[in-house]
């Protein structure tokens, strides 16, 4: 007896919803054809996704490139043959994609990598005091001082302690684990060591309605002030409570309250309530001195386009990915095309029997 058919499509969705760990979604897709085909069709996989990381609902779409080596799929063509329509075929290969696509995000997503920094390039800042000396690019530099000379980020002096500033940042990847940010409030050693901190910071992540270009980062010729405008212009995905920073000249971290899926690749850093007044013009001012994004970047084969209703999740399986340290990543075609040139240079298998090669690894003449 099978137990979809037996329960019913309503009864077995909340059986099925029980399943919380990713191995036993994959023995239920095992199990039967009519228990894979009821786990695709009521998107098990993109379920389990939702559960670890919220910020996966902002996928409207799955783009999935097909790799260089995909073949016919048999159990497909059996089923068109057994009369099919070709919008059910169509229906039955989105589901397919899906389950694929949100199995290996949670696998990628759940390996465990070491966090690295972030941040690839600067976008803007709100306001800037004087570019390029006072330029949100210093903020990437650790320390106060950098050959002698400060090293900071300053807004423009405002009379309302209350006005809000913020710095905006383009990462390393479109799709990216974060858990903490930490920056480092400026000391003014030349006004008698005053710190321009504020009462409270604030981070959006977000991805741009259209392809950042290079004109839109901050340069010479924008003098620091956005293109775009960040409320217009990306769609935020997630916003954090608002933490509040110490008065202290020292790399302060916050830790999100979960780690955080940051889709589209741009963080925003909001500070509010300035604290420090400057003597020339009595008026507040925010320094800062770094700012770190550490997280786990997903590699390239991964990123994310927007669309009218939400984003797109592409998913490019044979995209040569970098690692972290730039080195490319071990490819399974670069082993077996170098097994099988030494079963050929050597005329000895190397030790293996070559019919048992030949049927995991393929015909020996498909060496390029």
């Amino acid at each position: 007896m099978d137990l979809v058919e037996w329960l019913g499509p309503d009864a077995s969705a909340i059986v099925f919803a029980c399943l919380r760990d990713r191995a036993d979604l994959g023995r239920a897709l095992a199990v039967s054809r009519s228990w894979r085909t009821f786990v695709m069709v009521v998107h098990l996989s993109k379920i389990q996704c939702l559960r670890l990381f919220p910020e996966v609902k902002f996928f409207a779409q799955i783009v999935k490139k097909p790799t260089k080596s995909a073949g016919s799929d048999n159990s497909v063509a059996m089923e068109q043959d057994a009369g099919l329509t070709c919008a059910a075929s169509t229906a039955w290969e989105n589901h397919k994609i899906e389950q694929e696509v949100y199995k290996r995000l949670a696998h990628a997503l759940l390996s465990n990598y070491p966090d690295a920094s972030c941040i690839a390039a600067c976008i803007g800042a709100s306001t800037t005091d004087f570019f390029p000396d006072e330029s949100i690019q210093n903020t990437l530099i650790a320390g106060d001082e950098v050959n002698d000379r400060p090293s900071y980020w300053s807004s423009r002096g405002h009379e309302n302690p209350g006005f809000p500033e913020f710095l905006l940042y383009k990462l390393s990847s479109d799709l990216c684990l974060i858990d903490e940010i930490r920056i480092q409030p400026f000391r003014a050693t030349f006004q008698h060591g005053k710190i321009y901190s504020v009462e409270c910071v604030r981070f959006k992540f977000g991805c741009p309605k259209s392809h950042l270009r290079p004109e839109d980062l901050v340069s010479e010729v924008s003098e620091g002030q956005l293109a775009l405008l960040p409320d217009d212009s990306y769609i935020w995905t997630y916003t954090s409570p608002g933490f509040r920073m110490q008065q202290e000249n020292v790399l302060q971290s916050f830790k999100l309250p979960r780690p955080v899926l940051r889709i589209g690749g741009v963080v925003k850093v909001e500070f509010w309530g300035r604290v420090q007044k400057q003597e020339i013009d009595n008026l507040y001012y925010v320094c800062v001195s770094h700012v770190e994004v550490l997280g786990s970047p997903l590699t390239r084969e991964w990123g994310v386009a927007p669309c009218d209703n939400g984003l797109i999740l592409k998913y490019y399986p044979d995209h040569e990915s970098l690692g972290n340290s730039g080195s490319r990543q071990i490819n399974w075609r670069d082993f077996e095309a170098r097994l099988w040139r030494g079963v050929m240079l050597t005329g000895q298998g190397i030790g293996f029997n070559q019919d048992l090669l030949s049927r995991l690894l393929g015909p020996s003449c498909n060496l390029p």
